[in-house]
């Protein structure tokens, strides 16, 4: 199991729902099936933090017991409504033999006094199926991500056109409670996924952004996960109940990445958490029977700097820094062990690629075993290979990025069974799972030629750690 990283008590985790700050503490809800590590009897888990590390599980919040919702309490999120907490989800019901396609999904209303014990709004669902409108499906219909501006409240649900095509739809709202279509808000073509799940919108550094998650990717149009997310630049304009779509970036390059959630904390950051698994592809944890699957990323704050969006870890995790390792002005050419080790930590390292043709680090070393991160020059690439990680799925992931003044800087969260790289100040971001031995703990620094590691750094992250 992960250290730092929040995952659920038992069974199956997926998509992060209704990420808030409410009532000074930040909530973090969850597709949750608490009974098997596979996914089916969906509800929503719940737990909470004071700093965004330590996560203090609480009772289910959502659970299918409802017509409307007795399949499965599917993602939403949550917002702050005269001082109580209403959380909008998407309550799933099978309506034929094949659990594939013969489902009907409504948007549905739960609110909380505590932020602990919810109710179901009894006039649920607050949009039926009555409120589809005619050239989108009538059962991908699903996510509900609700925000307010000005004095409306609006709803953003992912869906697709019936023709493989993905888009996300927009609601208006006076009160939370009576909706209304406005309309398509924005729309894929037939490479960028066949539905699209997981919206988000939200404006950073005076720029509108929009999240989705397309199902179904092309894998030759840049995507390299059939299931993926990304960000798209651009204009929401509501009066027009559309978003003007500039460009497209990948979220994160890497593996296991999917469904991601923002919000807005009291320090005025942005900050985002995805499901750190992937579809149709079991771990070990599921096949070796250690009852759970899947975790939350750590959460990163994204900053919009020298017309670059940045994604990096939360401040907080300084905190539970200790036994700091240090390296500096080390010349490299072949292979160094570095004289630490361990299986839970944090490293940021800057390498002067001087005139080698290929550097990095593995990780996880021991037995045969490594993951490897490494950048060649000949493309401009940066790779993360796990195919010799363990007992779980193998893989390569390469993403193009360029040298600042001829260095490579990183910054990787490891812990247990999870890899997480911040390349170049967080311009990309690679996550993947691994399961390498519990004995395989070594750290090496590689390199094709000369390289210099100029700083490197290395600290256990430890949640017993007094915090001061």
């Amino acid at each position: 199991r992960l250290k730092y990283h929040l995952m659920g008590e038992c069974g199956w985790i997926n998509d992060p729902n209704g990420l808030i700050q409410y009532n000074g503490d930040y909530h973090a809800f969850f597709q949750y099936n608490p009974y098997d590590s596979e996914w089916g009897n969906i509800h929503w888990g719940h737990a909470i933090s004071k700093d965004l590390i330590k996560w203090r599980h609480m009772p289910i919040a959502l659970g299918p017991d409802s017509p409307y919702d007795q399949d499965g309490c599917f993602s939403g999120s949550a917002i702050e409504k005269d001082g109580k907490l209403f959380l909008v989800y998407t309550g799933n019901v099978f309506i034929g033999p094949d659990k594939k396609k013969d489902y009907k999904q409504t948007q549905c209303l739960a609110i909380s006094e505590d932020g602990v014990v919810f109710h179901k709004y009894s006039k649920n669902p607050i949009i039926g199926s009555d409120l589809i409108p005619i050239g989108s499906s009538t059962s991908d219909f699903r996510d509900p991500r609700v925000f307010k501006k000005g004095d409306k409240y609006f709803i953003i649900i992912g869906t697709n056109d019936g023709h493989y095509r993905g888009q996300v739809l927009l609601y208006e709202s006076g009160d939370m409670f009576e909706w209304k279509y406005k309309g398509v808000l924005a729309k894929g073509d037939e490479l960028m996924g066949s539905n699209w799940e997981c919206p988000d919108l939200f404006e950073i550094g005076n720029q509108d952004i929009l999240i989705v998650s397309p199902e179904n990717c092309n894998i030759v149009n840049g995507f390299e996960n059939s299931n993926s997310s990304v960000y798209m630049t651009g204009k929401f304009k509501p009066d027009k109940s559309v978003f003007d779509i500039y460009d497209t970036h990948l979220i994160d390059c890497g593996f296991d990445f999917y469904a991601p959630q923002t919000f807005k904390d009291d320090k005025q950051r942005r900050i985002i958490m995805g499901w750190m698994h992937t579809w149709n592809i079991p771990t070990p944890t599921q096949t070796e029977k250690h009852n759970w699957a899947g975790a939350m990323t750590f959460p990163r704050e994204i900053k919009f700097v020298d017309n670059k969006f940045l994604f990096n870890p939360v401040d907080e995790i300084k905190n539970y820094r200790c036994n700091r390792y240090y390296l500096s002005d080390a010349k490299i050419n072949g292979e160094k062990v570095l004289e630490s080790f361990g299986d839970c930590y944090e490293l940021q390292v800057v390498i002067n690629a001087n005139d080698s043709a290929e550097f990095g680090l593995k990780l996880r070393t021991g037995f045969d075993e490594e993951t490897v991160l490494s950048y060649k020059r000949d493309g401009r690439l940066f790779i993360f290979d796990r195919e010799k990680s363990g007992s779980g799925p193998g893989g390569i992931r390469k993403t193009a990025i360029e040298l600042i003044d001829n260095r490579l800087y990183l910054r990787i969260l490891v812990d247990t069974c999870s890899v997480e790289v911040f390349v170049n100040n967080g311009e990309k971001v690679m996550t993947g799972l691994i399961f390498p031995s519990k004995e395989s703990t070594g750290i090496k620094v590689f390199s094709k030629g000369i390289c210099i590691i100029e700083t490197l750094s290395k600290w256990d992250i430890k949640l017993d750690k007094t915090v001061v």
